[in-house]
């Protein structure tokens, strides 16, 4: 580890670069808070697109960890004073194992991995298993963003304490989206607004049934927009997502009424439109927890579980089943909410409060590790 006064060195390896709002929502907020408690740290972030990264994310140092370049990374890994290991959820089969192989590479070079509020599983192959085990055991702590992820990680053999605090996204703040923009995307004036969030299949939804799913949101949009005076606004949480939208408005016999926000938006951005919403379905996990934040009803569409333990978690209604049986369920629960336009029922304050409060004790954990490996200047004084 090499030290020195302009403050430590400290890298961020999660699953950043990849365009994905919600990874970089934890992103952004993880920054802000390393920043707030430790102005005189360096932060060099290992992503996918180093460019946009530092385009995103000013002051900010980035390096790609993919691809050809991936030896001369690990090889420099000896500059660090800390890696932090998260958030997001990259502790899963096949994604697990490249992650801490640059682990293992810090660790090996004596610097110390912290875990930052991370999400774990599915964890079925031995080759992951195996190395979860062994990497987070020579971590200085490990923190979760949900208790399902601290079993899988028991489940698996870590022996590390392991605590549960929240997302790091929950933290994020919002900026404003003046409703000139959503004219200019096309929502034209109306009573009520409902955002909508579908997403691609992969390994957080490797089971998840496309064709039936997309026929089952163009049914509940089709109920959606008569039932509440509606129209409905997609929002992509990457750009997948807008293919998937555009499927499930084609099999609308309401198509007309929906649109597809196609704007290149920020993470604040888009927590700051959610207040133009009346009620959000989705199935994204950070679109719906954006919504939370901003304090709009929410219908999570269940295909993960990490979706439905933050329904739970959020007071929202957590509902299970097969798609297609769930479009009655959901219409009850949308009226059971209230009348959305009108008397725009809110998440529970305090539940919403509480997770943020969770989420930012991942920061007082990294806070007290950096302090401990690198002193503030400060304390070095004294």
């Amino acid at each position: 580890m090499v030290s020195n006064e302009r403050g430590p060195l400290v890298g961020v390896l999660g699953s950043y670069g990849g365009r994905n709002l919600g990874d970089e929502a934890i992103l952004t907020s993880l920054l802000a808070d390393l920043r707030a408690r430790r102005p005189d740290a360096r932060i060099l972030v290992f992503s996918r697109d180093p460019d946009h990264t530092v385009r995103a994310h000013p002051g900010i140092e980035a390096v790609g960890w993919k691809g050809p370049g991936r030896g001369r990374t690990t090889a420099g890994m000896d500059r660090l004073d800390l890696l932090v290991l998260g958030g997001g959820g990259i502790l899963y089969d096949t994604e697990a194992r490249h992650y801490l192989r640059l682990v293992r590479a810090a660790q090996e070079q004596a610097v110390p991995v912290f875990v930052h509020a991370l999400g774990a599983g599915p964890l079925t192959e031995e080759t992951d298993r195996a190395m979860v085990r062994e990497a987070l055991a020579s971590t200085v702590d490990v923190t979760v963003r949900d208790a399902a992820s601290r079993a899988v990680l028991k489940e698996v053999g870590v022996t590390q304490r392991v605590t549960v605090t929240a997302d790091p996204a929950l933290l994020l703040e919002p900026e404003i989206f003046p409703i000139e923009s959503l004219r200019a995307e096309g929502v034209p004036p109306g009573p009520r607004l409902i955002g909508v969030s579908v997403r691609e299949p992969g390994p957080a939804a490797e089971h998840l049934d496309v064709g039936g799913y997309h026929q089952f949101l163009a049914q509940l949009g089709d109920a959606l927009v008569p039932r509440f005076d509606a129209r409905l606004l997609f929002v992509p949480m990457e750009r997948t997502d807008i293919r998937h939208a555009q499927t499930v408005r084609s099999q609308m016999a309401a198509g007309e009424h929906c649109r597809i926000l196609s704007g290149d938006c920020r993470p604040r951005q888009v927590l700051g439109l959610m207040r133009h919403l009346d009620l959000a379905v989705g199935m994204r996990l950070h679109f719906l927890m954006f919504a939370a934040l901003a304090g709009i009803p929410l219908l999570p569409l269940p295909y993960a579980g990490k979706v439905l333990d933050f329904a739970q978690r959020a007071g929202a209604p957590a509902l299970r089943g097969a798609a297609s049986d769930l479009v009655g369920p959901l219409l009850a629960e949308a009226d059971r909410l209230g009348d959305v336009g009108t008397a725009r029922t809110r998440q529970p304050a305090g539940r919403i409060a509480a997770l943020r409060q969770r989420a930012a004790r991942t920061g007082e954990h990294l806070g007290a590790v950096l302090d401990q490996v690198c002193p503030a200047p400060l304390a070095r004084a004294g």
